[in-house]
């Protein structure tokens, strides 16, 4: 597992959370640098086998954030859950690059079978408070889920989810580029 750039996650945090304003507070302040460091370490115990001590450590990072990731999951780069409290990432989530979370998600399974039970998280992806989605479903590129959706079906790359149940509303060319402007990368500020 590669691991995580914390100078690019706080880099992301600042471009995406305006009352942050230094690197020491996005990294030492926001519940989310503490959960994914925590998250990162269970990740390793979890892929070793070691399924108990993978799980202490996630369900202490719980107790202390109020963020639960199961170790199983997998996370991309630049994950920013803003707000953090009330969230439920589960064991077979897959999260892409440059995603943005706010509080209350859940991003949980429907069955309790083996195998892919919940949802898999492109990039550029926006979810909204207390949004729930439920499944193995597949949330597109640069796609966005509003606040409240309950979503169980695939949302389309670009398109926005929004209601109970959730229903799609399509992409547009505009929506299309808005979705590439936030990149964190920490190299362009050098430039």
């Amino acid at each position: 597992m590669k691991k995580r750039d914390w100078k690019e996650q706080a880099a992301y945090i600042m471009e995406l959370d305006p009352a942050c304003r230094s690197i020491e507070e996005a990294t030492n302040l926001y519940p989310i640098t503490d959960a994914l460091a925590s998250y990162d370490i269970a990740h390793e115990f979890y892929l070793r086998g070691e399924f108990y001590e993978a799980r202490r450590i996630s369900q202490d990072a719980r107790n202390r954030t109020g963020i639960e990731i199961h170790p199983g999951a997998e996370i991309g780069r630049c994950f920013f859950i803003d707000h953090g409290m009330g969230v439920v990432i589960g064991e077979t989530a897959k999260i892409g690059d440059f995603v943005h979370m706010y509080h209350g998600v859940t991003l949980g399974g429907v069955e309790s079978i083996h195998g892919q039970r919940h949802p898999i998280v492109g990039n550029h992806v926006l979810i909204g408070a207390n949004a729930t989605l439920l499944g193995p479903i597949h949330i597109g590129d640069g796609a966005k889920i509003g606040a409240g959706a309950v979503v169980m079906h695939d949302v389309p790359a670009g398109a926005t989810a929004v209601g109970v149940p959730a229903r799609i509303i399509p992409a547009t060319p505009k929506d299309a580029a808005a979705n590439n402007e936030i990149s964190c990368d920490p190299s362009e500020d050098e430039a």
